[in-house]
């Protein structure tokens, strides 16, 4: 506040040195990317991302051939979400289609159209899927995804190639981004209302929409892996406990039914750092460094003052325990750190703030240890003996 020239009596200015509100992006925003021959052009054009926000009959202008149509309605039968859609135009054969769905950096398109969506639609896809075109020619699209994903802090679902376990798993050596999950079996069993058959759909949209709702009714950081799966008459491949163990080991995901309906079963991504391999953790991480950046934009520009700096941290500590109260984080703290803000850095305008959070790790492993004790015979002893 700067109170100039004279005055004769009183004066107020709201002080521009105020917290900020730490809000976390839509988490649920799937962005999907296929084809539909039979599309109106005017409502989905070639290559431009389309915002169909939480009504799956926006999409019947899609048509019924291609992938996007199947692909959506897998989605919304795990419940309403946003979904960004990208539709390309087929090619003459399956190659020049894989073409278009990599699309490229330079011109926008394909997977790549999925970046300009923010600007464009005001949201920004978190969970990524390509259906159908992952278990052609894995190794093009795989190829595409980590930078993309990377940009998006956004993860991806790909449907494992294979109908034979073992290759999955060999598969997974191809892949080191701990933003993929590689799902097997690759396709799923559904029933076709149109030919009244039950025929074999990619799996990817069914995992995506249950994350989608995972993340609307439970939260970003609660795991996907353990949840129903709506409007699926099996996976492709039934799978056992030991093969659904061995799959996990290897980090590929996989769909059981324990007796009671099929679930997503599986927690880990394809990377390499172990402190990062379960899905979760990597979004919870996501979603808050992501919501800590973009509120704290406010900040930039304002001049150096004890005060603000004060705020600062102010703001991040009550972000942090509104997160861990919800059960985002298990605990996390924001401090300035003198020996972080050299004063040649301080007035080259620069400032180092740390911050420290533990997202919540599934409990994917439960153990029980069983004893037998025998003493409780002599309780049986009271007891009858009370009861002569």
């Amino acid at each position: 506040m700067a109170f100039t020239g004279f005055h004769h009596g009183t004066r107020l200015e709201e002080s521009a040195e105020t917290p900020v509100l730490v809000r976390t992006a839509d988490s649920s925003v799937i962005g999907l990317v296929g084809t539909a021959p039979d599309a109106d052009e005017t409502d989905f054009p070639a290559n431009t991302p389309v915002l169909l926000p939480g009504d799956a009959t926006l999409a019947q202008s899609l048509g019924a051939t291609g992938t996007l149509f199947d692909a959506i309605e897998a989605i919304f039968d795990q419940g309403a979400t946003n979904v960004v859609v990208v539709r390309v135009e087929e090619g003459a054969d399956t190659a020049e289609t894989i073409s278009a769905i990599v699309g490229t950096s330079i011109g926008g398109t394909g997977l790549h159209a999925l970046k300009l969506a923010r600007e464009l639609l005001g949201v920004q896809p978190r969970i990524i899927i390509a259906p159908g075109f992952t278990t052609a020619d894995n190794t093009a699209v795989l190829a595409e995804l980590p930078a993309i994903l990377q940009d998006l802090e956004a993860v991806a679902l790909m449907d494992a190639p294979s109908a034979i376990a073992t290759d999955a798993i060999a598969f997974r050596a191809n892949i080191a981004s701990e933003r993929i999950k590689l799902l097997w079996p690759g396709t799923v069993r559904v029933w076709d209302t149109g030919t009244s058959l039950a025929v074999q759909k990619p799996t990817s949209p069914y995992f995506a929409g249950v994350m989608a709702h995972v993340d609307r009714t439970r939260g970003f950081w609660v795991s996907e892996s353990n949840k129903p799966i709506n409007g699926i008459m099996g996976a492709d491949t039934p799978v056992g406990g030991i093969q659904a163990d061995l799959l996990n080991e290897n980090e590929v995901a996989t769909i059981v039914n324990h007796g009671a309906g099929y679930v997503t079963w599986g927690n880990r991504g394809c990377g390499a750092a172990s402190l990062t391999a379960f899905f979760s953790v990597r979004r919870t991480m996501d979603f808050i460094n992501g919501a800590i950046r973009d509120a704290f934009l406010e900040f930039v520009d304002r001049p150096f003052s004890a005060a603000n700096i004060r705020l600062m941290v102010a703001s991040a500590n009550s972000a942090l325990w509104n997160y861990k109260n919800e059960g985002a984080i298990i605990g996390g703290k924001c401090w300035f750190d003198a020996t972080r803000n050299d004063p040649t850095q301080m007035a080259d305008g620069k400032i180092t703030l740390s911050i420290k959070f533990e997202p919540p790790a599934p409990m994917e492993d439960i153990r029980f240890i069983a004893y037998r004790d025998i003493d409780y015979y002599l309780d049986l002893v009271r007891e009858a003996a009370a009861a002569a």
